[in-house]
C-alpha cells in the first residue's frame, strides 16, 4: 500500500511538472515574440518656412513654356538640401528633352538673340530659385550666370541663367538645418519656398 502511495505521488509530481515546464514555454515563447514586433514609425518632420519668392508668368498663353516651367518645378519640388550639402540645379532637374516631355519655347542665344529649344523656361524657375536663396543666411550662392539680355520677370541682376553642360545654379547650405524646396507653377506666377526642416 505504501509503495502504491508513493508512485501516485511521484506521478503527480510528474505531471505538475510537465504542465508548468510547458506553461513557462508558452509564457517564453509569447514573451520572445513580442520583441520581434516592429512599432510603427511616428516620427513626422517639422517645417518652418524661411523664405519665398514669386515671379510674374507675362505670357501665360504660351502652353510650351507652361508645360516647361511646369516639369522643371515638379522634378525640383520636394527636393532636400541638407546641412554641408551643395545644391546644383542642372544635376537636380537633368537636361531637357523632348522624351522627358520638354517643349520648344524661347530662349536667349550666346549673343542675346531670341531663339527655340528645349526647355525655354526653366530660366524663370532657376532665377525665382537663386531669389529664395538670397533671402537665407547661410546659403551661399557659388555659381551664378546672368542672362545675355535682359528678363522680364526680375529686376536687373537677380536673373539666373541656366543650361544643361554649361551655366548652373549652385548653392552650399552652410546653415546647421536641412532645407526643402517647393516649387510650382501658378500659371500667372512661378513660386519657389525653402523650408526648413526639424526633425
Amino acid at each position: 500500500m505504501k509503495f502504491l502511495i508513493i508512485i501516485l505521488i511521484s506521478s503527480f509530481l510528474f505531471l505538475t511538472g510537465c504542465t508548468s515546464n510547458n506553461g513557462n514555454q508558452e509564457n517564453e515563447n509569447s514573451s520572445a515574440n513580442s520583441y520581434n514586433v516592429t512599432p510603427l514609425s511616428t516620427t513626422v518632420l517639422k517645417e518652418e518656412v524661411i523664405a519665398s519668392f514669386s515671379t510674374p508668368v507675362n505670357y501665360p498663353e504660351d502652353s510650351n513654356r507652361q508645360t516647361n516651367m511646369t516639369l522643371c518645378c515638379n522634378t525640383l519640388n520636394g527636393t532636400i538640401v541638407k546641412s554641408g550639402e551643395t545644391f546644383s540645379f542642372c544635376d537636380t532637374v537633368g537636361q531637357a528633352t523632348p522624351e522627358k516631355g520638354y517643349k520648344e519655347a524661347d530662349i536667349f542665344d550666346l549673343d542675346g538673340n531670341i531663339t527655340t529649344g528645349y526647355g525655354g523656361g526653366k530660366c524663370q524657375v532657376s532665377t525665382t530659385l537663386y531669389n529664395a536663396v538670397l533671402a537665407v543666411q547661410n546659403l551661399v550662392v557659388t555659381e551664378r550666370h546672368p542672362h545675355t539680355r535682359k528678363v522680364y520677370y526680375v529686376e536687373e541682376g537677380k536673373d539666373a541663367c541656366i543650361s544643361y553642360g554649361g551655366a548652373d545654379l549652385k548653392f552650399r547650405n552652410d546653415t546647421e538645418f536641412d532645407i526643402k524646396i517647393y516649387a510650382t507653377n501658378n500659371y500667372n506666377t512661378i513660386d519657389v519656398s525653402l523650408a526648413r526642416i526639424y526633425y
